[in-house]
């Protein structure tokens, strides 16, 4: 038994909170297929739907409708308005939760490109910050870490792992790229990954954006466990205090 390592149950609770998030997932998923289909039906006759926002598009489609489709694609659009209905309510849900059960997620919302539903998500999967005794296990934990083929004098490193939870990896993916983005406020994190980018090669954006995500993970849990207030750009004051 000594060599086994400990599984660790998540409580009733938090599996139930999960839930709600996971559910709001497929409610998503399930609207971005329809979306697709009926963009996908409109262009086979030689017509386009015009850009908006997924929750916009129920009204667009409606208003843009080739006549020719209405019979096919009316359902449609009363689905994909319902299920953005209910993605709304499940927003609120989320929201609920967060504020009521689950206060340290206010704190990991201060970082630019985490929501309520990635810092829930976090929150629930990982449930007990003293899980880990450094925050820099939670990388690997959510397989965030590249593979690596080691023989000999021989030190490859390989895709990542994607070990542990694909959705709260995803998730986090997610926040990184906006980080990343045209949008994303100048802050520590965003100045790593550009200069990861900036190396240029077939594949430096996107091992720029994972790597942005491992650190991510990496400071929400900091954050989490400490209690500390988010500081955007804490690591250029220190190396600004060292050298004063």
């Amino acid at each position: 038994p000594h060599l086994l390592h400990p599984i660790h149950h998540r409580g009733a609770q938090a599996q139930a909170d999960l839930a709600v998030i996971k559910a709001r997932d497929m409610l998503v998923k399930a609207r971005s297929m329809l979306i697709a289909h009926a963009r996908g039906s409109v262009k086979s006759i030689g017509q386009r739907i015009s850009k908006c926002s997924a929750e916009a598009f129920h009204n667009r489609l409606q208003a843009e409708l080739p006549t020719e489709l209405s019979p096919a694609l009316e359902p449609v659009i009363k689905s994909i308005e319902e299920l953005t209905r209910r993605i709304r309510h499940y927003d609120k849900q989320i929201g609920t939760l967060g504020v009521q059960k689950y206060p340290e997620t206010e704190n990991l919302q201060a970082i630019s490109g985490v929501g309520p539903v990635t810092a829930l998500a976090f929150v629930l999967t990982l449930e007990e910050s003293a899980r880990f005794a450094t925050s820099r296990a939670v990388g690997p934990f959510l397989g965030l870490t590249p593979r690596r083929d080691q023989s000999g004098q021989t030190d490859k490193q390989l895709r990542i792992t994607k070990a542990g939870d694909a959705y709260l990896r995803r998730l986090l993916v997610g926040s990184a790229q906006y980080i990343l983005g045209p949008f994303g406020p100048d802050c520590d994190l965003r100045r790593f990954g550009l200069k990861l980018a900036a190396r240029g090669g077939k594949n430096a954006k996107r091992r720029a954006v994972v790597a942005v995500a491992r650190k991510l993970g990496v400071l929400m849990h900091h954050l989490w466990k400490t209690g500390a207030t988010y500081d955007p750009f804490y690591q250029q004051n220190r190396n600004q205090k060292k050298t004063a």
